[in-house]
């Protein structure tokens, strides 16, 4: 009797010390969005906040409407037709979220960094990043580096040619050929954050901030470094607005 309790109290030791990680899985598996928007809220770096959007990835669902087409294998994982490629602080984090509202819009949250760090990777790899489509969505990606990487210019040419690359500098939706349904009414004015936020996530039906890094209040900068700044700018602003054929103001 007495080795049968001793085996039954070392088999309740086995058993319970397997409790902690059942029950974290559990809590990941029902409550990961709310769990990376706290996470997002605490870091305070681009690179963390892109891991969290990464691991959040897979609890997203598709659009309501796309669920039965993807359940059924229609939707297919293709290269980008689209990628943010700067300007780093220029508010790409908020475009992509804001633009994953679209319904004709997919993209990966965290930055893939495959035109400047993963090259060698190969297309297949980072194929497989990208989050499945319908005929008619566009694909995307944002990674600010591309922009001041050398080498990213001809190798998104080498993938495709009519891959279309995104600068914050105008009205993207008109950009991307997309139907204008992202309005005002999709955001809400958060007190805490002290800047808008979305009223509905993709995939959830809970409101979505973006992380602790952005909408940071900026320092006050002594009249006398902007004016520098202004004038050691003013002739890359002017080749620029040849370039584009568009002037956009900048003193």
């Amino acid at each position: 009797m007495f080795l049968i309790w001793v085996y039954m109290l070392y088999s309740c030791v086995g058993y319970c010390s397997t409790m902690p990680s059942l029950v974290v899985e559990s809590y990941r598996g029902k409550e990961m969005s709310s769990a990376v928007d706290l996470l997002n809220d605490e870091l305070d770096s681009d690179r963390t906040e892109d891991w969290d959007e990464m691991r959040g990835e897979h609890q997203r669902a598709p659009e309501p409407s796309a669920m039965s087409s993807f359940s059924n294998g229609s939707g297919s994982k293709k290269l980008p037709q689209a990628i943010i490629i700067g300007v780093k602080k220029g508010g790409t984090r908020a475009l992509l979220e804001f633009l994953r509202v679209h319904p004709d819009i997919r993209a990966v949250g965290a930055e893939p960094h495959f035109f400047d760090r993963n090259y060698e990777n190969g297309l297949e790899w980072y194929r497989e990043l990208m989050p499945k489509t319908l005929e008619g969505q566009i694909t995307m990606e944002k990674t600010p580096s591309y922009f001041v990487t050398r080498e990213a210019p001809a190798r998104i040419s080498a993938m495709s040619r009519d891959t279309k690359l995104i600068v914050v500098l105008g009205r993207v939706q008109d950009f991307l050929g997309l139907k204008r349904i992202i309005t005002d009414k999709h955001f809400y004015f958060n007190q805490t954050k002290g800047f808008p936020c979305l009223k509905k996530a993709e995939g959830s039906s809970k409101p979505h901030c973006l992380g602790k890094t952005k909408g940071r209040t900026h320092p006050n900068i002594d009249p006398e470094v902007v004016q520098r700044l202004r004038d050691f700018y003013r002739p890359f602003n002017m080749k620029f607005y040849q370039m584009t054929g568009h002037n956009f103001g900048w003193d």
